[in-house]
């Protein structure tokens, strides 16, 4: 358990570090303010990181930013070895976060939901029963005097 404690401590650490480098430290116009860093997980040896990222923009942007995500690798692994001070520096890899597009497409559903409630709504409203306001049958009032004499013999 102290293991998964380190790789979370690393793998924050790594966060910090790559987002803090890449709003100030690169100098790559395809990694502008539109890239955030989303997630990191390092593996249980600490050898391996994947960075998790979002780029709020069209598609173009998103290549983009990973092209320059893939140039700075190097320098981006170089900080992190410095801030971290571990024996070996976890090689980076960067993986595009489907977290918003996933939030996206579900408040798309849970609209197309509410558009559907409120037909229904509109289509109920003034609307009334096939079978009248109570659809139940009852017995008629005769029927209960006959079967009571019934039960009497």
């Amino acid at each position: 358990m102290a293991d998964n404690a380190r790789a979370k401590r690393l793998a924050d650490l790594i966060r910090e570090v790559v987002a803090q480098k890449l709003q100030r430290g690169i100098k790559d116009p395809r990694l502008g303010s539109h890239v955030t860093i989303t997630d990191t997980r390092v593996t249980g040896d600490l050898r391996e990181a994947t960075v998790f990222y979002t780029v709020y923009g069209d598609d173009e942007e998103r290549k983009a930013a990973a092209a320059g995500l893939e140039s700075a690798k190097g320098i981006l692994r170089s900080e992190v070895g410095r801030a971290a001070g571990v024996k070996f520096t976890p090689t980076l890899t960067f993986v595009a976060d489907a977290l918003p597009d996933t939030a996206r497409t579900i408040e798309d559903l849970l609209d197309k939901a509410r558009q559907s409630d409120e037909k229904v709504r509109e289509t109920a409203t003034g609307a009334t029963y096939a079978a009248g306001p109570d659809p139940y049958k009852k017995p008629a009032e005769d029927d209960t005097t006959e079967t009571d004499g019934d039960a009497a013999e």
